[in-house]
């Protein structure tokens, strides 16, 4: 198959876009997909400071390296969670990547900051649900870093995979006010920073297509403790129906945010009481906040322990 547009022979086939593109011009493709995005959902502009949460991946370096190139102002942010013979690895890889485009890189590590890392945090309370406490910490440094250094945004390399397998699963629940908040962007509020996703609109394939060709050394490991996790159920339900009829994910996800989302915004917006944790003073709809309850729980079994010794 030949390049559209120069007629060289096509390394990138989309079906569901009727397009075949050389590895010259893919990546031209690919940058103009994000700059719609951006555009059309008014994430940010070339005078905000955005703030670009890497975890060493296809996604999240990609989007780094796009962001970079297209002329915005970004610093990449790595969360270094202290997971054994995997953290380490993931941080050298953004660290490298960081010198290689000469981009700036804040790391921030939970064990330097918490005391503990996640590994421990899970092992002290003898919590199964891995995946939900690495989102809870994730969420919150994220969130924090941003409000108090004051970046327009924090952009995440979430794609059209990851968004349409989380619409699946939101559906399937009956999620409501998940469903209302399913968004490219999550407005700034009092206490929350800006949230965007530039991918939102990019599969999975295209994002490693892009990475490959730009030759961009992703760390591809899976966390060990990811098996509990179910996004990949929906994903595979997802994938199967994309083989059989390709465009799938994009117009269920498209069509959701067109005609259905709507229906749901009165849930989301309805007004939860949120205050400030007497602890760190972030908002929070409790007194004390999900991460600080945590961090309190880890201390008590510290206590425990050492009487008990």
């Amino acid at each position: 198959m030949k390049c559209r547009i120069c007629g060289k022979k096509a390394v990138v086939c989309l079906s569901h876009h009727k397009l075949a593109l050389c590895k010259e011009h893919y990546p031209q493709w690919f940058k103009r997909q994000v700059l719609k995005a951006i555009s059309e959902f008014k994430m940010f502009s070339k005078n905000e400071r955005i703030l670009v949460a890497v975890s060493g991946g296809k996604d999240s370096l990609s989007l780094w390296k796009v962001l970079v190139e297209l002329g915005y102002k970004v610093v990449a942010f790595h969360i270094d969670l202290g997971i054994s013979g995997f953290s380490e690895k993931a941080r050298q890889v953004c660290e490298e990547f960081a010198r290689t485009i000469g981009s700036p890189l804040i790391v921030y590590s939970v064990k330097e900051n918490f005391g503990f890392t996640i590994e421990e945090v899970v092992k002290k309370l003898r919590r199964k649900d891995y995946c939900s406490v690495c989102g809870t910490f994730k969420r919150y440094i994220m969130n924090r870093f941003a409000v108090e250094r004051n970046f327009s945004a924090v952009a995440t390399g979430h794609n059209l995979d990851d968004e349409s397998a989380q619409l699946l699963s939101n559906v399937l629940r009956w999620d409501l006010g998940y469903l209302g908040r399913q968004f490219p962007v999550l407005p700034k509020s009092e206490g929350f920073a800006k949230k965007v996703k530039p991918f939102a609109f990019l599969t999975e394939k295209e994002i490693v297509s892009y990475a490959v060709i730009s030759k961009i050394p992703f760390f591809d490991e899976p966390c060990p403790y990811a098996r509990e996790a179910t996004s990949p159920v929906y994903k595979r339900a997802l994938a199967m129906l994309e083989h059989e009829m390709p465009g799938t994910k994009l117009r269920f996800y498209k069509q959701f945010l067109k005609s259905a989302k709507p229906l749901f915004e009165k849930e989301a917006k309805k007004e939860v009481k949120l205050e400030k944790c007497e602890v760190c003073g972030m908002l929070t709809s409790a007194k004390v906040c999900s991460v600080c309850r945590i961090v309190e729980k880890v201390k008590n079994a510290e206590s425990r322990k050492d009487r008990v010794s």
